[in-house]
């Protein structure tokens, strides 16, 4: 049956940054797909966790500070679920941070920063997992893209870089890794009422002005990225690589 490819029972899934948000919601679609899930945070997952539990899954947490981890410190997390789930299945390379302020003011500690958490982080992680799924001849990687992988965006050139750069790494790594049963996608999330766009949503003006050119006339919910991550996590994507998949409400068609 055809639905049975979307399940994955028998399946770990990483996600990082999964307090709240994009990475919550991808995790709790995954556990209700099947999957037993390792978060790797910086804050308090507490309440994923036992959300997680309530589907019957396995759940271990991981703490990480993103911003200062090295890439030692990312390749023994990955080792430390494999200790204590058994295996890696799948990564879901969510957690993601931003900086706004204008070009040529922008400090270089927030530059620093956003490509650290965005970009070095998802390679590293990728890098470990990966090597897991190589030698097991199957995997999933599904990493959190942007709008702004394909447009400029305004006060963040760092995030943008990074996002660009992110698109880039997942056709690099699905070039190396497919003919070795390993997916590598992205998901591009439209404009979400999460944390990271407080700011612009505080602002009536950009914030009206935004909706106006979504042609579904809303901002996203991370509800409405959950059947995207599981569709990639799954056999029915096993020939679906190197793609960046807009969730976007219609808005880079506009």
């Amino acid at each position: 049956m055809i639905l049975d490819s979307f399940r994955l029972d028998g399946r770990v899934a990483v996600v990082t940054g999964t307090s709240r948000g994009l990475g919550q919601g991808a995790a709790l679609a995954l556990a209700e797909a099947g999957a037993d899930l390792a978060l790797i945070d910086r804050g308090d997952a507490s309440e994923t966790a036992a959300r997680i539990e309530a589907t019957g899954r396995r759940v271990h947490r991981i703490h990480r500070d993103f911003a200062t981890a090295t890439a030692e410190e990312l390749h023994a997390a990955i080792d430390e679920v494999v200790a204590e789930l058994g295996r890696i299945d799948i990564l879901v390379n969510n957690a993601g941070t931003i900086r706004r302020a204008p070009a040529a003011e922008h400090p270089a500690s927030d530059w620093n920063e956003v490509l650290a958490v965005n970009l070095d982080v998802v390679f590293h992680l990728s890098q470990a997992a990966g090597r897991r799924m190589l030698a097991q001849g199957s995997g999933r990687i599904i990493n959190v893209a942007s709008m702004l992988s394909f447009q400029g965006g305004i006060l963040v050139p760092g995030y943008a870089a990074s996002k660009h750069a992110v698109a880039g790494l997942t056709k690099a790594l699905a070039n190396e890794w497919a003919a070795s049963g390993v997916t590598v996608n992205a998901i591009a999330p439209g404009y979400m009422a999460t944390d990271n766009t407080a700011a612009i949503r505080a602002d009536e003006a950009r914030e009206a002005s935004i909706v106006a050119r979504i042609p579904a006339g809303r901002w996203g919910t991370p509800d409405d990225l959950q059947g995207a991550f599981v569709f990639l996590a799954s056999d029915a994507a096993a020939y679906v690589t190197g793609t960046v998949l807009p969730v976007d409400g219609g808005w880079l068609v506009r």
